[in-house]
């Protein structure tokens, strides 16, 4: 029975967010193909730990046992991640850059002590993670601005193996905006159930 934490990082109503949409649906198609495992979810919107953001004037007490080190407790003890963020104004949520804020911590999920090239080792190796992303621009329009390679990149600076993430881009264009909640839901349904069967 394998362990999962459900990351939700869209800062969007549910019923309006396309990635969280997206992501339920991914849940829902995982649970058929593995029935035992156990799942927790984790709405970055409702915790205190995501919505205050890092400043010269906590710098002191951001870190601290409820807010990085209960959710580092948490990652170490979970086999599997599914993460959703959408891209807004070019870049993850706040919420999502602040979750990495408090939880990439130096000693406790990465370190450079035994590193033999001078670069950093991960320590959240028993993760696997599975990320959803949607943007509102085509894919390419904005080469300088890829939310999904950074969200790609932490995990793995932190250890994690990522599985290649389910990205639905360009809902804000045409042929993609004039679409229903349903159709964008097609447009990655057969993705969405395959990987979903194979993480």
């Amino acid at each position: 029975m394998a362990k999962i934490i459900v990351i939700y990082g869209s800062p969007i109503e549910e019923e309006n967010s396309i990635s969280t949409m997206l992501t339920k649906r991914y849940v829902e198609e995982y649970q058929k193909t593995h029935p035992e495992d156990e799942f927790q979810e984790i709405n970055l919107n409702d915790l205190h730990m995501s919505t205050s953001l890092l400043t010269s004037k906590n710098r002191g007490i951001f870190f601290n046992k409820d807010d990085s080190d209960y959710y580092i407790e948490l990652l170490k003890g979970v086999d599997k991640v599914i993460m959703n963020s959408p891209m807004i104004n070019f870049n993850v949520p706040a919420t999502v850059k602040t979750f990495f804020d408090r939880i990439a911590v130096a000693d406790k999920t990465f370190s450079y002590k035994y590193s033999k090239k001078g670069d950093a080792i991960g320590l959240l190796d028993n993760l696997k993670v599975q990320i959803i992303a949607t943007q509102g621009a085509p894919l390419g329009w904005y080469p300088w601005a890829s939310h999904v390679n950074y969200l790609e990149g932490i995990w793995k600076f932190l250890g994690a193996e990522v599985s290649e993430t389910i990205l639905l881009a360009g809902v804000k264009a045409s042929p993609l905006k004039s679409y229903t909640m349903a159709e964008l839901l097609e447009e990655k349904l057969a993705e969405i159930i395959k990987k979903a069967q194979a993480f």
